[in-house]
């Protein structure tokens, strides 16, 4: 059985004033993310109404490279400030392609 690949979609709330230093946050994760095997793409958006709103859009070769990169050390280091940048806890989704 071959490996199939997951879409992952992650949306975090910034605590008020905290907005720019969440997006600062969030873009450090970009480069070593898609230099990361197994990532087919990683981008980050911001809401238009909403600022402080943010979300990844991610796709992954399998669901063993996705677990591979929450391991990595760039991750792990921005999850534990994710309590003083984040209003509330992030809404995290897997999805597979259907079509």
């Amino acid at each position: 059985m071959s490996a199939r690949p997951v879409t992952v979609v992650a949306r975090m709330k910034a605590k008020p004033g905290k907005e720019e230093e969440l997006r600062a946050a969030l873009l450090q994760l970009i480069e070593p993310t898609r230099a990361e095997g197994g990532c087919l793409n990683y981008d980050l958006h911001r809401a238009v109404e909403d600022p402080a709103s943010f979300l990844f859009h991610e796709n992954w070769r399998s669901k063993e490279d996705l677990d591979a990169h929450l391991n990595k050390p760039h991750l792990k280091e921005f999850l534990s400030r994710a309590e003083e940048l984040l209003a509330e806890q992030p809404q995290i989704t897997l999805w597979e392609r259907i079509a």
